[in-house]
């Protein structure tokens, strides 16, 4: 394993620009992730791994061979970990590719539509995970699939769910092909209970919470749908919202 000593080291400044530059991590095609939990996972979905930086007192999981491992004392873990209280590992994987193929397989698709929080991101990449949707398409204003707080937030399902970025006006075509009826979160003439919905096959497109789903994606959309709820109340969050479609979707 090697040691490094000095926060200013090229690996510990270039870790510091992936984590802070998301020109650069595209760039670079590399991002971040952090603590012990998140790298076992990537290990175990055999993420395209690159290093892992470590303190002395950490004990890693069994890393492929060619991932360059380096041991850091705690004061330059703590310089360059985007953590508060680091965990005492990082880790630089490669990213997979964004563009969507030229036909989505699967059946239940969730549309992420400006979405600025990466909690708010990583939080939905994971419900959809675990409630059974077959992906996650973004509109080209979403907040960076690959931000440190949106990989931590997804828990792992990063490595296992795939997300392809969108432009709005690409994406009926997308879905044409892939036979997908596209429908959102919105309110309008035509908008029916969630409950009422047909979502055994189908793109279901959350808005950002301060603006809702785009005029464009809205045109787009063959229906739209209202997640029952009291009349006092005029919205959920973004992510709640999401979790209530998906379980729709997967019931």
């Amino acid at each position: 394993m090697e040691q490094i000593t000095s926060r200013k080291n090229p690996l510990i400044g270039h870790i510091r620009k992936l984590i802070g530059d998301r020109a650069y991590r595209r760039e670079c095609g590399e991002f971040v992730g952090d603590g012990i939990k998140l790298l076992a996972e990537a290990v175990h979905w055999n993420a395209p791994l690159t290093c892992v930086i470590c303190t002395a007192d950490v004990c890693l999981p069994d890393l492929p061979d060619h991932v360059r491992t380096v041991e850091v004392p705690r004061d330059v873990m703590e310089s360059v970990s985007p953590m508060k209280t680091p965990q005492g590992a990082i880790f630089l994987c490669r990213m997979p590719a964004l563009a969507p193929p030229d036909r989505l397989e699967g059946d239940r698709w969730l549309v992420l539509d400006g979405l600025q929080d990466p909690g708010n991101v990583g939080t939905i990449w994971r419900t959809a995970d675990a409630l059974g949707a077959d992906g996650l398409l973004l509109s080209e204003d979403c907040a960076d699939l690959w931000n440190h707080k949106t990989v931590r937030s997804t828990m792992g399902a990063c490595f296992r769910l795939p997300v392809y970025q969108v432009e709005r006006q690409a994406l009926p075509a997308l879905l044409k092909r892939s036979d997908l009826p596209l429908y959102a979160t919105a309110l309008r003439e035509d908008t029916i209970d969630l409950r009422d919905a047909d979502l055994t096959r189908a793109a279901v497109v959350i808005g950002s919470e301060g603006r809702g789903a785009s005029e464009q994606l809205l045109t787009a959309s063959g229906k739209t749908l209202k997640i029952p709820m009291r009349e006092r109340c005029e919205s959920l969050n973004a992510a709640a919202a999401a979790a209530v479609v998906l379980w729709e979707m997967a019931r």
